[in-house]
């Protein structure tokens, strides 16, 4: 299965077989059979931009590599990778960033790894000194625009990291406007703006811990 988000919106490409009847059912969702012309997704994703009307919209075809290589080509594919942190307290480190709640993750440089990349903005974006790398947690797609205008998918690499609760700096001029460490049931203890992806990368450790 092929997810991404695009703004609040998840959309979901998927073999014709795998369809079920009860992805017609939920009013927020749309469900559509790839017709294999560009213009039928571009016309998706441009009303996912503009629009969160609906929730989840799973696109189908009996060539899924196709459709997948279609959509993938009407955008730019950028690496990056982040961490999901977590201290001696069962605490996970959070950044608060434009009004959503969030995880810290930023681009891939020039010759560097994905590990390297996930520590090295890990520490740029908390000021956390002294962390551990782990697993690799999971890969999450997400839409945006680059400052050209031009549609870009951001392919996130997420690993488990371990430190200890210490004094954390926000990056300012990321616009991250605070960190803060909390455990999971803090963190749902209240409704809170967080995007899809991350609701992802948070399910892989509840997943974990059960």
């Amino acid at each position: 299965m092929y997810k991404i988000y695009i703004n609040d919106t998840k959309i979901v490409l998927l073999p014709s077989k795998n369809i079920l009847k009860t992805d017609n059912e939920e009013k927020d969702n749309i469900t559509a059979r790839y017709t294999g012309k560009v213009n039928h997704l571009l016309s998706f994703i441009d009303m996912c931009e503009k629009t969160d009307r609906y929730r989840t919209i799973i696109l189908h075809s009996n060539d899924v590599e196709k459709l997948i290589s279609d959509f993938e080509g009407l955008f730019k594919i950028v690496e990056a990778a982040g961490g999901l942190v977590i201290n001696e307290r069962n605490q996970i480190l959070f950044i608060h960033r434009r009004g959503y709640w969030d995880l810290p993750k930023g681009k891939l440089e020039s010759k560097e790894t994905r590990r390297e990349a996930a520590k090295r903005e890990v520490k740029e974006e908390t000021g956390i000194t002294n962390i551990q790398l782990g697993k690799k947690l999971i890969v999450t797609k997400h839409t945006y625009r680059n400052r050209n205008g031009k549609r870009c998918i951001k392919l996130t690499h997420w690993y488990l990291m371990f430190g200890k609760k210490q004094k954390l700096i926000p990056q300012i001029e990321e616009d991250i406007e605070k960190t803060e460490w909390m455990t999971l049931d803090k963190f749902y203890s209240k409704k809170r703006k967080v995007f899809g992806n991350i609701e992802s990368v948070l399910d892989e450790v509840k997943t974990a811990s059960k």
